[in-house]
């Protein structure tokens, strides 16, 4: 078996085991939250990096944006129809 390189960390061996036991000992529906908290905050700081780079773009635009970012384009084109904005890449 092939040896398992360390991760790279800026975390000292302590605080990651007091961490793992903060999660160990948390239940179910708090880790949900955290989860959902974390992909709320993905989605928004996507959403922004869509408005700095597009700010011609309504808001229904920056959104499909966004959908094509979580779902990819095929999906979100069968969810969504056809991107109305031509130039989408």
């Amino acid at each position: 078996m092939a040896k398992m390189r360390e991760a790279i960390s800026d975390t000292d061996r302590s605080s990651e085991l007091a961490r793992a036991r903060i999660l160990r000992e948390m239940p179910p529906n708090r880790k949900v939250e955290l989860v959902e908290d974390a992909n709320r905050t993905g989605r928004l700081l996507a959403l922004a990096g869509i408005r700095a780079r597009n700010p011609e773009l309504s808001v229904e635009q920056q959104q499909r944006r966004l959908m094509d970012l979580v779902l990819g384009r095929e999906l979100a084109e069968q969810v969504y129809g056809p991107d109305s904005d031509p130039t989408a890449r």
